[in-house]
């Protein structure tokens, strides 16, 4: 028999294994990944599941919800507020004249560093949609249709410059790489309404009229918080898991008798070694065998109507944007906490007259497709729906058509879930350059979105190298002034 000195060392061992196991994970692992089988506990093994229909740590809530989901719309790349929500006349009289010092000077600027700075105007021209007057870019007139609707921030702000580190903090409100996500954070709090699906889904989605950046898996990581709690990628083209169908030869009842006899092993394990980490293995396997039947009928699109498909304008299967917004809300039907999609290709630092036509077409008609589509289902005022970049872009041209990356200044997007419709909050100043009234930092953005569904940010840590680490960092504040 082992002593003592050869267990904890075999418990040493398995930490490491687990450790190294869950920094090299692959697609493989990561589509087996989610939150919560019927059978696993909570984030702490030691804690009883007290209420089924809120299995999270945050349990009761700490004040009433207004929503219960979240679909984020991520415009990965950094789209110009500029030629999206927010119209500066003044930059329009000043295109091709010098970009003013007392704007500039001091300031961060990405690639334009040490160069001639120069004004560049608004491209297309703006109006004012719905009873509410809201003031958009012409060229998205159906989420002008919904301009009642949505709230507009004009004075959101970022600190990082670049693509990388700005999705970092945008996604976990931190640039240290091992922090959870969003969503991880959401998922821990509130747990998963879904037993046959992941709480936590991300769709990913390209296109056209811009570079194509890179969006890495860290992105949707749980980070410090167990695994079970991070996002799983379906894929919007082909199988949307990996190995979703069975061998040949190999049916249900053989692959759920397999499946148990491992978990009983696992659970074995558990008992010994108490890694949390076991839990998560039996959760994935029992949610793998479930989403053998949930997935193919999540993406069987035969059942929506032809008015459905024609108001997105999605072809399923083609891994588009608007097909992604489809599958979001039947995503949010079947329970999916936290859908995150993914659309890439918003980086313009040339031909932004050519570009941007080509991104309000992709984004457009769906995204209000998706609005008007949650509150004819009732889904709206409990689905809080958000939508914007890591960024926004700079006032000044670079290579004379296209904008920097820009962080004092851009805008965002929100509705459903207990945000003020028709309204815009916030602004920048007259050449777009930085948020001067109500500016509303990530922080903000994440402390508002936690508040939504009944979590004070605050109160939502966990305890990390002596500190309470949470998704707000060490600020934010709730954005008062956009909340119904």
């Amino acid at each position: 028999m082992k002593n003592e000195t050869d267990h904890n060392q075999s418990a040493i061992e398995l930490n490491r294994r687990t450790f190294l196991g869950r920094g090299f994970a692959g697609l493989g692992s990561v589509a087996l990944t989610s939150l919560f089988g019927q059978n696993v506990l909570a984030a702490n093994p030691q804690s009883a599941i007290r209420n089924p229909q809120s299995r999270g740590v945050v349990n009761p809530l700490h004040h009433a919800a207004k929503a219960k989901r979240v679909i984020f719309l991520y415009q990965a790349g950094g789209p110009s507020h500029l030629e999206t929500f927010d119209y500066k006349p003044k930059l329009a009289e000043m295109h091709g004249k010098p970009m003013p010092e007392s704007f500039t000077k001091g300031q961060q600027i990405a690639q334009l560093q040490n160069q001639k700075l120069t004004c560049f105007g608004p491209q297309f021209k703006f109006k004012r949609f719905g009873q509410s007057g809201q003031e958009m870019n012409e060229l998205f007139p159906e989420i002008g249709g919904i301009a009642d609707e949505v709230c507009i921030i004009r004075s959101m702000w970022g600190e990082q410059i670049n693509h990388d580190p700005a999705h970092q903090l945008m996604n976990t409100g931190s640039i240290i790489a091992g922090r959870p996500s969003m969503g991880s954070w959401l998922l821990y709090g509130l747990g998963a309404e879904a037993e046959d699906l992941p709480g936590y889904v991300v769709l990913m989605s390209s296109g056209k009229g811009g570079q194509n950046q890179p969006i890495a898996q860290r992105q949707w990581s749980a980070g410090i918080l167990p695994s079970k709690f991070q996002g799983v990628k379906l894929n919007s083209i082909g199988d949307p898991v990996l190995y979703i169908n069975n061998p040949a030869g190999v049916n249900a009842a053989t692959q759920a008798d397999s499946i148990a006899a491992i978990n009983q092993l696992n659970k074995l394990q558990f008992n010994a070694t108490k890694d949390p980490e076991i839990l998560t293995r039996v959760a994935q396997y029992e949610l793998a065998f479930k989403m053998q039947s949930s997935v193919p009928n999540l993406t069987d699109m035969s059942k929506e109507s032809r008015q459905t498909l024609e108001m997105y304008g999605a072809k399923p299967g083609d891994g588009s944007f608007a097909s992604n917004c489809l599958l979001a809300r039947r995503l949010a039907e079947r329970g999916v906490r936290f859908i995150q999609l993914y659309h890439r290709d918003w980086d313009h630092h040339n031909n932004i007259p050519s570009s941007i036509p080509l991104k309000a077409q992709e984004v457009d008609r769906a995204t209000a497709a998706l609005i008007k589509d949650l509150k004819q289902r009732g889904m709206l005022d409990d689905t809080l729906v958000i939508w914007g970049g890591e960024f926004g872009r700079t006032p000044m041209s670079q290579g004379g058509n296209g904008r920097d990356h820009h962080i004092k200044g851009f805008s965002y997007m929100l509705a459903g879930g207990g945000i003020k419709g028709g309204v815009n909050y916030g602004a920048t100043d007259e050449l777009g350059y930085a948020a001067v009234e109500n500016p509303v930092s990530v922080h903000d953005l994440h402390a508002t979105m936690l508040h939504l569904l009944g979590i004070n940010h605050l109160r939502l840590t966990v305890k990390f190298q002596g500190i309470d680490a949470r998704l707000t960092n060490v600020s934010g504040e709730v954005v008062k002034g956009i909340l119904a």
